[in-house]
């Protein structure tokens, strides 16, 4: 969003307002509510003149305003950061003087590179902000308006007392949503431009018949009294990512890292032996699952042969290894191993001063 708005706002479209906008804090006023402003509904009516970036602290997109509405500032994102560090080196350490890491915290530590990237991208990300922009759309002739209404990745997300509207599970279906949706516009934008290529090379003395023809492409492109047919998304990652040749591989390796950093408790004592082998299984498990799953770009429920099985089982394996793995951190407070809670001279050594 940050790279379509650069031309139209002089640069001064920034992270932070793309994040806000995507948060869908950004809503206009309806004659039965609120609707959501998409990110690309607002970029498409900058593209078409609507309205002006100079105003955009009218919409409740100032800097000063976003930043005031975010529950969390630079200092407790360090903080945070410093205790996930602080924790970190305490498990090296322990490992260098061979002390036992318990199950808690092994799953603890597998999750610290995931928290890392997160916080890498999410740096400026406001928040648990809970008050929304709202603002009046600016006016727009009946063509423009329909254009508009189109762009809506879904309505339930809307406030205006509809079907599934304010309903949890809403949030599920947001992230493939939103990348059908690209792709939708993706191949509406192309079909548009393939056909007025075509009405170009039309003859002069047909062009009235063009313009009519024209005119019925548009509205049927809007107005379809056929819906797509409906299915059940399981996961559709970001395309962008995934046709990566570099950033994707490194994605793969952070979401194995998860269940890799659970078999440094490969040697730690548990109640029983098959405790032990249940949480070895479970963590191979959770490497192998993840890693066949990510293969998948779009996961959904239709028959295509074994490998719609093989994408539908994968998931299912890597959530019971989850719940394989926190059953045994909790079962394993029954019989822990003495040696974890020794300790060794923190003085001595310098790293636990950075």
């Amino acid at each position: 969003m940050v790279k379509d708005c650069a031309a139209l706002t002089g640069d001064g479209l920034k992270l932070l307002h793309a994040f806000y906008i995507s948060m869908l804090a950004l809503r206009y006023r309806t004659t039965r509510g609120e609707r959501v402003i998409w990110p690309n509904q607002y970029t498409w009516l900058l593209q078409q003149g609507l309205i002006e970036w100079q105003d955009h602290a009218q919409w409740g997109l100032s800097e000063e305003i976003v930043r005031d509405k975010s529950n969390a500032d630079g200092t407790a994102k360090l903080l945070a950061l410093g205790q996930v560090s602080w924790f970190a080196a305490q498990c090296v350490m322990r490992r260098v003087h061979s002390l036992p890491l318990s199950q808690l915290e092994s799953m603890t530590l597998s999750y610290i590179p995931l928290f890392a990237v997160t916080y890498l991208f999410w740096w400026v990300k406001p928040k648990d902000v809970l008050t929304p922009s709202i603002v009046d759309l600016p006016d727009m002739l009946e063509e423009q308006k329909a254009t508009f209404e189109s762009m809506a990745v879904s309505n339930v997300f809307d406030n205006e007392d509809i079907g599934r509207q304010g309903s949890l599970w809403a949030i599920w279906y947001l992230t493939p949503r939103v990348f059908e949706k690209e792709a939708e516009d993706r191949a509406l934008h192309r079909t548009q431009q393939q056909h007025s290529q075509e009405i170009e090379q039309i003859p002069i003395r047909r062009i009235k018949k063009a313009v009519n023809l024209e005119a019925k492409f548009s509205t049927d492109l809007l107005k379809t009294d056929e819906p797509p047919p409906k299915e059940v998304v399981v996961a559709n990652w970001d395309p962008g990512l995934y046709r990566s040749k570099i950033l994707w591989p490194v994605i793969c390796l952070f979401g194995a890292s998860f269940g890799a950093l659970h078999l440094i408790a490969w040697d730690t004592e548990f109640p029983t032996r098959v405790e032990q082998w249940l949480w070895r299984a479970a963590a191979l498990a959770t490497i192998l699952s993840l890693l066949i799953f990510m293969q998948f770009e779009k996961v959904v429920f239709r028959w295509g042969g074994l490998l719609t099985i093989i994408s539908l089982v994968s998931p299912v394996v890597y959530l019971v290894s989850r719940i394989v793995m926190m059953a045994g951190v909790i079962a394993a407070f029954r019989a822990s191993d003495p040696a974890i809670y020794d300790t060794y001279v923190v003085s001595t050594y310098w790293i636990h001063v950075l």
